[in-house]
């Protein structure tokens, strides 16, 4: 009999702390991680660190699923150079995963920044086709609209179909997170209906709208309206999530993405992900053993 392939659970291992965060990810029983940058990432040479990674995880079957650099590909041509290195390397680590940003062009629309999307993202699909690597679009707002993005336009529905018609290509997708569908107001069982085909990456973030603020102040004009938490902590059903995933055929992790939530921050920031951890590997084996 054939064996069913289960979802992991993952926790997002930042660049800057790498060696650290992946010896705290082995340690509290994380399946995979994924390499995470902002930015940058900051001369990091993934030969050099491939030997220290691989003697952290040791004997304990944590896989990296992925290369995040978080970064504005298309008004930085360092960005763009640092994407193709993560590209180029990524196999090297284990993975066909490079999630990052779709750019923009700070203070213009998102459809003001199409046309430079499909030049920088073809070229970099190309590179990625060649490589055998899917890359996936983060879908962040980043604290910009559609009519002033900041460093991402990839954060909504109609851009996506703007995207994905300007880039046709079945290397480029998205990596979705549905704390930043909850904030917009969106409902994200709804949309990983839609959506699920065009899903290569899972992050595990949830969030908490205050509605009493949205019914007095709306949420454009000045009224912080929404945390960010943990999954199982936050407005999103996860158990709904987790089905659509696995209905859909969906073979990769869920790596929480922490360092957001309000309570469990700071000292108590691994508590958070190990009650994430629990929340989702305990949901996980509970829909697989239906």
């Amino acid at each position: 009999m054939e064996e069913k392939t289960k979802i992991k659970i993952g926790t997002c291992i930042r660049g800057t702390h790498l060696l650290q965060d992946l010896r705290n990810a082995v340690s509290m029983g994380f399946d995979t991680v994924e390499l995470y940058y902002n930015d940058s990432i900051l001369e990091t040479d993934f030969d050099m660190l491939k030997p220290k990674i691989w003697e952290i995880i040791g004997d304990s079957d944590v896989t990296i699923s992925g290369i995040g650099l978080y970064c504005n590909p298309l008004i930085k041509e360092s960005a763009r150079q640092e994407l193709v290195y993560c590209i180029k390397k990524a196999h090297d680590l284990g993975t066909d995963f490079v999630g990052t940003f779709a750019g923009a062009i700070p203070g213009k629309s998102v459809e003001d920044a199409m046309p430079v999307f499909r030049k920088h993202f073809s070229e970099l699909t190309e590179i990625a086709e060649a490589y055998d690597v899917r890359i996936g679009i983060e879908n962040a707002h980043m604290y910009g609209h559609w009519y002033s993005a900041t460093c991402n336009i990839g954060f909504s529905p109609r851009a996506w179909e703007m995207m994905f018609a300007e880039v046709p290509s079945s290397h480029l997708g998205l990596e979705w997170e549905p704390s930043h569908q909850v904030e917009q107001l969106i409902d994200p069982i709804a949309q990983l209906n839609i959506w699920l085909p065009k899903i290569f990456h899972v992050h595990g973030k949830d969030a908490s709208v205050d509605w009493d603020a949205v019914r007095t102040y709306g949420i454009w004009f000045g009224s912080h309206y929404c945390e960010h938490r943990f999954p199982g902590m936050g407005d999103t059903d996860w158990r709904k999530i987790v089905v659509l995933l696995k209905r859909g055929g969906y073979q990769r992790d869920i790596a929480i993405e922490g360092y957001h939530d309000p309570v469990y921050c700071n000292e108590r920031e691994l508590e958070g992900q190990e009650k994430a951890l629990k929340y989702l590997r305990e949901m996980v084996t509970q829909i697989e053993n239906e």
